[in-house]
């Protein structure tokens, strides 16, 4: 495990903890809360393994704070959701396992189009309401198809998976915006869990720095699920909107 040496200064300390904890908050409400905070720990000068593992340590706690409070307050159902959780363990070791093998330019040259695919559909969709619709797939295939295949796509690269798993509970089980975002925090946990402990096991972690982000996100995961429950399709649907074209839009400017 990497310690964290005199590089960085209180000040940058100070800046990643905030920036962790509006990641926090939006990731909470829409996903994508690593586009935030993994390109400011470059930023800072963390070597790239060691922002990526640092990374996914400090956004497991901050899934793990609106996971719990959806679940306190009754909108998460984990009966259904276990094999899914499997699913996406499995799916991610294995992401994970082949990003450090294989390059990603294919998945960087379709992630924009599908992630402006996910925002025209969250803008134009019915489906996309706070009342649930017919289900379109069976809650085993979903299990094993979106949970192991977004959990591959979350060990192998990220951006975008929050949204990702919320338009896959809306669309094929016919969740309401409350539930679907409810329900994708288990998921993205178990994936990110994963990840994370692969990266630490190769000793890609910055344990002060994690910790400190990891403080920030959790209150600022709690705060943004709180929003969610208070309002709904009404928020979730503009924040996924514009998170999900502004990951496509960074992602095509990193390309350029």
């Amino acid at each position: 495990m990497a310690a964290l040496t005199g590089d960085l200064t209180p000040t940058i300390y100070l800046i990643l903890t905030v920036v962790a904890f509006a990641a926090g908050f939006i990731s909470a409400i829409a996903g994508g809360g690593g586009i935030i905070t993994l390109p400011a720990l470059l930023w800072a000068g963390i070597p790239p393994l060691d922002a990526l593992g640092t990374n996914k340590f400090q956004s497991v706690f901050g899934t793990l704070s609106s996971a719990i409070n959806f679940f306190q307050k009754g909108y998460l159902d984990l009966r259904q959701l276990w094999p899914g959780l499997v699913a996406a363990v499995c799916g991610s070791a294995l992401g994970t396992w082949s990003v450090t093998r294989l390059g990603g330019e294919q998945l960087d040259t379709l992630l924009p189009v599908l992630l402006i695919g996910i925002a025209l559909y969250f803008a134009f969709s019915p489906r996309i309401a706070d009342v649930d619709a017919k289900p379109r797939m069976p809650h085993g295939l979903f299990n094993l198809v979106v949970g192991g295949g977004i959990g591959f796509y979350g060990g192998f690269f990220g951006p975008g998976m929050g949204s990702i798993y919320a338009l896959a509970f809306a669309a094929l089980l016919g969740y309401n915006m409350r539930r679907a975002t409810a329900h994708t925090k288990p998921l993205v946990l178990a994936t990110n869990a994963t990840s994370m402990f692969i990266f630490m096991a190769g000793g890609h972690l910055l344990l002060g720095l994690a910790v400190s982000m990891s403080a920030a996100q959790f209150v600022g995961a709690r705060l943004g699920s709180n929003l969610v429950i208070a309002r709904g399709a009404r928020l979730i649907r503009p924040i996924i909107i514009i998170a999900t074209i502004a990951v496509a839009v960074k992602l095509l400017i990193d390309r350029g």
